[in-house]
């Protein structure tokens, strides 16, 4: 990556006030560019409003919300075209298999959310312009009580490939990471209690090379490299970043 591309290029992240939302945000603002952050709460992202000033924009708003997302669109408008998109809003909860009335929920959030977030913003990109999606790991292999959670993600990744060839001759191009174990607040809010939660932890740091959950820094380094042009002959592919997980 060139140490000044991103240099007051508009970027516009959502779920942006934790996790690796935040990180993308403070990597992207730390390179120069300019980021509008969306998000339900202001969370984390108030403290990065001394260090970086106006450079940092933030819209309250929820992405399966239209009105949200026209304000997001509209605050675009204002700032100029649109050089990144990073629709990394997410939710998961578990629920059995066969509840299949779980994936609607989550599918709004993570399929719809991400896909409506992009199309508001549609005619505010610019050309070249390049979109990184949020999928997971476990499109791979399997994780009993999150089969909704894994089959909005896949069927994301499936619509972002097809979004891709459909989207590359404006100059548009679309890719996505699926992160691993990452120490965000996202596996605090599947439901299970604290003890089981920790038993759930430790099993899975097993089969992680490093023996421990990703930090979110090391995900939206990825995702950075997506964006930028030392990616620029990728197109609809997916990055799994999870320290070996799916290895074994």
């Amino acid at each position: 990556m060139s140490q000044h591309e991103f240099e007051n290029r508009l970027a516009v992240v959502t779920g942006a006030s934790s996790g690796i939302g935040l990180a993308v945000v403070e990597r992207l603002l730390e390179r120069g560019a300019r980021v509008l952050a969306m998000s339900r709460g202001q969370g984390e992202l108030a403290a990065l409003q001394p260090r970086f000033g106006d450079q940092l924009q933030w819209q309250a708003g929820d992405v399966t919300q239209p009105a949200d997302r026209a304000a997001l669109a509209q605050l675009a408008r204002d700032f100029g075209p649109v050089d990144f998109v990073v629709p990394n809003a997410g939710i998961a909860r578990l629920a059995d298999g066969l509840e299949t009335s779980a994936f609607d929920g989550q599918w709004a959030v993570n399929g719809a959310g991400a896909l409506d977030t992009l199309a508001a913003l549609e005619n505010q990109l610019a050309a070249p312009a390049s979109v990184v999606f949020i999928g997971t790991f476990l499109s791979q292999v399997s994780f009993p009580g999150l089969a909704a959670y894994i089959a909005s993600k896949a069927a994301l990744k499936a619509h972002m490939r097809t979004l891709a060839v459909e989207m590359a001759p404006r100059g548009v191009r679309l890719n996505m990471v699926s992160p691993g174990p990452t120490d965000t607040s996202i596996w605090s809010s599947l439901g299970l209690a604290d003890e089981a939660l920790a038993a759930v932890a430790g099993s899975v740091s097993q089969r992680l090379l490093g023996g421990r959950f990703l930090e979110p820094g090391a995900v939206a380094d990825a995702i950075l490299f997506l964006l930028s042009q030392a990616a620029r002959g990728l197109h609809g592919q997916d990055l799994v970043v999870d320290a070996g997980y799916t290895l074994s």
